[in-house]
């Protein structure tokens, strides 16, 4: 299908660019997409998505509905993915294409709802902290299900599978996903309190209803939802990405450069764009539109919270931007214990960051120099590249196939606004050992 997001044995090699500028189209969101795909299982038929990111993880999410039996069409040129079930789907996923991608325990919900059973591999993904899913599987367990746990995964059954009240310890994005899926068509009411909120949860929810789903409270951290006998398949068009549309926007501020980022949604971005104003950017909003202007950058602190909070998937970039800032700015990293993993690979090019706890503190302006850099996960290796775009000499970036699973044709889009970056085999490059 195109894209594979664990055979590449690319470099991204980037140079200090002048300043950005030009327009960027943002595609379909990578974390609202996947879901999608995953929800088409609760229904026969055809399922249309448009707005389809050409990012690696997609064709992988497609192998695991293939491996279900699913007929799935890919034109990822075109934005389109078709899935169709004709007949009822397999109840244990593939584990080969489930252990590459973190998305693939969103077929749990589905499966378990479609079907009362389902036997999943733990799932792969980036390496930036704890990631479990107990509160999966205590909210399916609070439905009726049963879980089995075998040497190779977990194998989840639910013949009464009815509605339940469930408070989540944290409004885990995964583990709401997949509950409000399984509730769509579970016997009676369930209640989700402290439910995630994110955008592509909305995305999400919204696509359910269209199927057939009864959903109360989209977007507040209260779901009710009214199981149905059944859900029909639909067409649908997958929200704008705002992970990407803040990481240009980002990379607009960070090289003094001027970008007309168009198919965005600005509220689903008002905190970063905030702290964007506040360190200095100029942010013109259009219904559907932004337009990052450069400023003097100055320092600013960031929490990362869950939505509405400002994004940790935004972290890693946001601070490459602060290091560029005058003054002395705080980060404080509250998802995921490992996102501070990137700092390290930062300091390489010479970045002043101290790591207290979950706290960082980002002294600027701090001069980069070029370095080679692994990219430990999606967001850390776009932040790898932002940071080599202000930095003198030049910068390697491995890995890149991390970057590949959230970024559809990232260079030549940087390319098309001025960046000095290619992609190239990692053999036409002179590389340290990877842990030099």
């Amino acid at each position: 299908m195109g894209l594979s997001p664990t055979d590449s044995a690319d470099v991204f090699v980037v140079r200090r660019s002048a300043p950005l500028r030009g327009v960027i189209t943002v595609p379909g969101a990578k974390n609202s997409v996947l879901k999608l795909m995953a929800a088409s299982i609760l229904a026969p038929g055809e399922t249309v998505l448009s707005n389809v990111p050409a990012i690696a993880d997609v064709p992988v999410m497609a192998d695991i509905l293939q491996g279900l039996g699913a007929e799935v069409t890919l034109d990822l040129d075109a934005g389109l993915c078709t899935i169709r079930f004709d007949d009822e789907p397999d109840w244990h996923a593939p584990a080969d294409a489930v252990t590459r991608i973190r998305a693939s325990i969103s077929c749990l919900g589905p499966l378990v709802g479609r079907l009362r059973r389902c036997r999943i591999a733990l799932p792969g993904g980036d390496n930036i902290g704890k990631r479990g899913i107990e509160m999966h599987l205590a909210g399916l367990e609070a439905m009726g299900a049963s879980v089995i746990e075998h040497a190779d995964g977990i194998e989840v059954r639910a013949e009464d599978l009815h509605g339940a009240q469930i408070t989540l310890d944290f409004p885990s994005v995964g583990a709401t996903e997949n509950l409000v899926m399984a509730a769509s068509v579970a016997d009676g009411r369930t209640i989700i309190d402290n439910a995630a909120r994110e955008p592509e949860i909305q995305d999400l929810c919204a696509f359910l209803v269209e199927m057939g789903a009864r959903i109360e409270g989209i977007g507040d951290p209260r779901l009710e939802i009214e199981g149905v006998p059944e859900l029909t398949a639909v067409s649908w068009r997958t929200c704008p990405d705002r992970i990407e549309a803040g990481t240009w926007a980002v990379a607009a501020a960070l090289t003094h450069g001027d970008l007309l980022l168009e198919h965005v949604r600005p509220a689903d971005l008002t905190m970063p764009l905030m702290k964007l104003r506040a360190a200095g950017a100029v942010v013109e909003e259009g219904a559907d539109s932004l337009r990052i202007k450069a400023g003097d950058l100055e320092a600013v602190n960031f929490v990362t919270l869950p939505y509405p909070g400002f994004p940790t998937d935004m972290q890693p970039q946001f601070m490459v931007l602060l290091s560029q800032a005058q003054g002395t700015s705080m980060c404080t990293e509250n998802v995921f214990e490992s996102r501070f993993s990137f700092v390290e690979q930062f300091r390489k090019m010479g970045a002043d960051i101290d790591i207290d706890g979950h706290h960082a503190l980002i002294r600027g302006v701090a001069p980069l120099h070029g370095a080679v850099l692994d990219g430990l996960d999606v967001r850390a290796g776009a932040a790898g590249v932002l940071a080599g775009l202000v930095a003198d000499g030049e910068t390697i970036v491995r890995d890149v196939h991390h970057v590949d699973r959230g970024y559809g044709d990232f260079v030549p889009r940087l390319r098309s606004i001025g960046a000095d970056v290619e992609r190239v085999p990692a053999s036409e490059v002179d590389l340290p050992a990877p842990d030099a």
